[in-house]
């Protein structure tokens, strides 16, 4: 078998001209007069199917890398502007550097550390300019990128490395003591590290050493479930997969995008690869902690035209352009913010759009399973749409299934929402019993979210289907009680959890943040709901607190408030 392109190669440049849709990827059934032109509806097959433009994408069985793909998509005559961006910083690292790195690193990773096609490389760092070079350079030489959260314990850390077996890690001093002892480690905050950029090339000024043949069905990272519903699982992506989910059409103006999201989730790890194949700008938020006025002196100091980030830090953003006007001029520059990880609420919606008026709020839903966002909110019309996710991105079938009979549902009907195309996992490393359970034979994902696409094909998350409260047979989405809880003025921020009782089954109770300067009490805040909503969906107990426990991606980790519901209630008794 001939030897693959390398990274960059000119040659690779007609890869973006290639046939657009694979064999066995198109999003359309046999027949298109059969489907709604207007929600993609098939009542023959009771599936939707994407109506979106087709990708440049290259046909799967040609043996490519995603790296090398996404270099294909660079401009023949590389811009001298800025490819990466340390916003703490200020370090910038201009386009040739950032390609000349990863060839030089992706050398480095076979020479001196003999890292090979199918390794897996755990990676355990805080967000900087080195970690989308580091990505870019494993996968390049088939290595599986394997990112996690460096806050973890060591405990939880030797968990995953337990489930995806990596043979080399990367970190920093500061984590570095969090690696099972016996694991090979490099320091991105090392001199080591830092020479590896600086490896011989070959006379041709590619990287010696880079001719591994990668096919597209190849492992190319593992990521992690979060794990807040159940035992984490290691989520295995394709290059493939990772081609589908960044592959985008040319545009005609150059993107600045503020990436404030964690580079080890799905969210930011995907949206830290989109720095190759557009040629935009991406400037990393590398503070520890999120400060809504600093990303927005920020914004405005980078001129960003794009923010990308999860509901917690929009809200931070919103406060702090409340509390202080002056800060919303920062935003001049700034056309998009993307909002995903987790469940936006209306309000917050709303309290956006009231202060950044002109900015789209474009809202996109997926999994760690489906390579991130299979459903995405495109251009203002879409974004007008509070409380959707967009219409399906381009390959993506999905039927809504009712969850007791399994019978696909029609338009605007509430069911799980089942997912198939290009984007979807491998699989969950070792686990083929889990794997099975939410992958079936013919490709597809059960999603375990309540949702419902309506005639115009734009889709709707109601809840998590195990987070539905069992209210004496009725079922009480938390999400819709947290969207009305926040439309109180007092309110900042709300999660609801059930309780077990004995004759209801379960009860609504609700965790507050209230805003500053607020008197709010209980019976306040019963009534407000009890007003709204029929009598099954009225909330049974409230309590206060300062902040609502999340994940790195902003999702409310209900079990957490579940245990603390037990003990809070208990302690009355």
């Amino acid at each position: 078998m001939a030897a693959q392109p390398h990274p960059g190669d000119p040659a690779l440049h007609k890869c973006a001209q290639l046939a657009v849709a694979p064999i066995g990827e198109s999003s359309m059934p046999p027949s298109a007069a059969e489907v709604d032109p207007r929600s993609g509806y098939c009542a023959a097959t009771k599936t939707f199917h994407s109506l979106r433009a087709p990708l440049p994408l290259p046909p799967a069985d040609l043996p490519l890398s995603f790296p090398s793909f996404m270099f294909s998509l660079l401009p023949a005559a590389l811009p001298s502007r800025p490819a990466l961006v340390d916003a703490a910083t200020g370090e910038a690292v201009p386009f040739p550097a950032f390609l000349s790195r990863v060839r030089a690193l992706a050398a480095a990773l076979r020479a001196r550390l003999g890292i090979s096609r199918g390794d897996v490389a755990f990676v355990l760092a805080p967000p900087g300019v080195h970690v989308p070079v580091l990505y870019y350079a494993l996968m390049a030489v088939g290595a599986v990128v394997s990112p996690a959260n460096p806050a973890l314990t060591a405990g939880e850390i030797s968990g995953l490395v337990a489930l995806s077996g990596p043979s080399v890690a990367f970190a920093v001093k500061a984590t570095a003591g969090k690696l099972p002892p016996g694991l090979n480690t490099v320091l991105l905050d090392s001199a080591r590290f830092l020479s590896f950029f600086h490896e011989a090339r070959d006379e041709d000024g590619t990287a010696a050493g880079t001719d591994v043949v990668t096919h597209q069905s190849d492992p190319a990272a593992i990521l992690y479930s979060s794990g807040t519903t159940g035992r984490a699982k290691a989520v295995v992506l394709t290059h493939r997969n990772l081609m589908t989910s960044n592959a985008t059409r040319a545009a005609a103006t150059v993107d600045v995008l503020m990436l404030a999201v964690p580079l080890f989730h799905v969210y930011g790890f995907t949206f830290c690869l989109r720095v190759a194949p557009s040629a935009n700008t991406l400037v990393l938020h590398t503070a520890r902690r999120f400060d809504g006025r600093e990303v927005l002196a920020a914004v405005g100091r980078f001129g960003a035209t794009r923010l990308a980030l999860a509901p917690p830090a929009l809200l931070a953003i919103v406060r702090a352009a409340e509390e202080e006007e002056t800060l919303i001029a920062c935003a001049a520059t700034l056309q998009a913010v993307n909002c995903g990880g987790a469940p936006l609420a209306a309000e917050l919606f709303r309290r956006f759009l009231h202060k950044f008026p002109g900015v789209c709020l474009l809202q996109g839903y997926g999994l760690t399973e489906t390579t991130s966002g299979f459903c995405r909110a495109v251009g203002e019309e879409e974004s007008a749409q509070i409380g959707s996710v967009g219409r399906l991105s381009w390959g993506a079938q999905a039927k809504v299934v009712h969850p007791e009979t399994g019978v696909a549902l029609p338009p605007g009907v509430p069911g799980e929402l089942w997912v198939r195309g290009p984007f979807v996992m491998k699989g969950y490393a070792g686990d083929e019993d889990s794997t099975s359970k939410i992958l079936d034979s013919e490709g597809w994902l059960r999603t375990g979210d309540l949702c419902y696409i309506d005639k115009d094909g734009i889709v709707f998350v109601v809840d998590r289907l195990k987070e539905l409260i069992k209210y004496k047979g009725y079922q009480v989405p938390p999400a819709e009680l947290e969207s009305l809880l926040q439309t109180h003025p007092d309110i900042d921020e709300a999660a609801v959890v059930p309780y077990p009782d004995d004759q209801a089954g379960e009860l609504p109770v609700a965790f507050i943040v209230s805003r500053s300067g607020s008197n709010l009490h209980e019976a306040q805040i019963k009534e407000f709901v009890a007003k709204q909503v029929v009598h099954y969906k009225q909330i049974h107990h409230v309590f206060f607190v300062n902040s609502i426990p999340k994940n790195a991606a902003g999702k409310i980790l209900r079990m957490d408030l579940a245990k603390l519901t037990l003990q809070h209630i208990r302690s009355k008794l």
